[in-house]
């Protein structure tokens, strides 16, 4: 199972740079929209992998190193690549690349929630407030 892999490709419009996310001031790619990407290269992974469709995953961890800005207009890919699993846990080398090459690389862990359940828990948080 390990060192499956998936990438995702997107372009990077408005809504991705620093100064419209909120992240900074610049015209460039947002490290918030690159985590996003990164997530949704590791979230399809895994989904592929659970055994239910019941099942979906959540992100719990992601530790990464933006190195390299990116402009508006460009595409940028990210990639995931499984390194572990025990069950429920799912573990990710993830990068992005714009077409000069890698612009940022970390980890990120994902863990297999009951779908339903999950969001039923998640919507009743501030009912006994």
């Amino acid at each position: 199972m390990e060192n499956k892999s998936v990438t995702k490709t997107m372009r990077v419009e408005e809504e991705q740079l620093a100064c419209a996310m909120g992240s900074g001031s610049l015209f460039v790619l947002a490290t918030p929209a690159v985590v996003a990407l990164m997530e949704a290269a590791a979230a399809e992974l895994a989904q592929e992998l659970l055994q239910s469709d019941e099942l979906t995953t959540v992100g719990t961890q992601i530790s990464i190193e933006h190195t390299s800005p990116t402009p508006l207009g460009a595409d940028v890919t990210a990639t995931a690549v499984l390194t572990g699993s025990d069950g429920r846990t799912f573990n990710f080398d993830v990068s992005v690349a714009d077409k000069m090459g890698e612009i940022a690389k970390g980890t990120h862990t994902r863990v297999s929630v009951k779908a339903v359940k999950f969001q039923e828990k998640t919507d009743g948080k501030f009912d006994a407030i």
